[in-house]
């Protein structure tokens, strides 16, 4: 039996989430149809349910969603991970830092020749830093949680957050791309 560990981004990311409606909420219902016709397990930790519910409000199809997507985190003290995973990590980390710095210095340089704090600029500050530090990047406790669940229960991770792809792939997790997922619950649910 295949198993899928999603992400937010299956139903927050506009790329992602149309190929299941124009509607966030109805996208949402047609992702529960399809799940209860597919053979396949889903499941969402936690704390990505938990950030994916302050996104959208499932107040009424709650416990649908709850029937259908299995509630669970991984287990975070029993589970062991190469250290050069770490290492990996932590050298990507630094070099993200110092990007981001050059750049934090490059519009302080433009900002003093401006005379003045245009908005605009402050505007392409952020836009830039954010880009440098955090694209590609996993950085959060709920990215962690989906990615070590994939790998706990060696299930096909569903994400189009590129830094969660990145390290699933470092860390041997099976991946599908968001985009697919509806054709490939539509396949799995054809046989059956």
């Amino acid at each position: 039996m295949r198993r899928f560990v999603l992400d937010t981004s299956v139903f927050t990311n506009p790329h992602c989430a149309v190929q299941f409606g124009e509607d966030p909420l109805a996208g949402v219902q047609t992702f529960l149809h399809l799940a209860r016709r597919s053979p396949a397990e889903f499941y969402m930790p936690l704390s990505v349910y938990d950030e994916f519910r302050r996104m959208r409000d499932l107040a009424e199809m709650a416990a649908d969603f709850e029937t259908e997507v299995w509630v669970r985190s991984p287990r975070r003290f029993s589970m062991t991970i190469p250290a050069e995973i770490l290492y990996e990590f932590i050298y990507e980390l630094r070099g993200r830092i110092d990007r981001g710095l050059r750049i934090a210095e490059e519009h302080t340089r433009q900002a003093g020749a401006a005379a003045d704090m245009r908005p605009e600029l402050i505007a392409s500050l952020r836009e830039r830093y954010r880009e440098a530090m955090r694209k590609g990047l996993v950085d959060s406790r709920e990215d962690v949680d989906a990615v070590l669940l994939a790998m706990e229960l060696d299930a096909e991770l569903v994400s189009a957050d590129e830094g969660m792809r990145k390290l699933g792939n470092r860390m041997g997790v099976k991946l599908l791309t968001a985009d697919y997922l509806r054709r490939v619950m539509e396949n799995l649910g054809a046989g059956h």
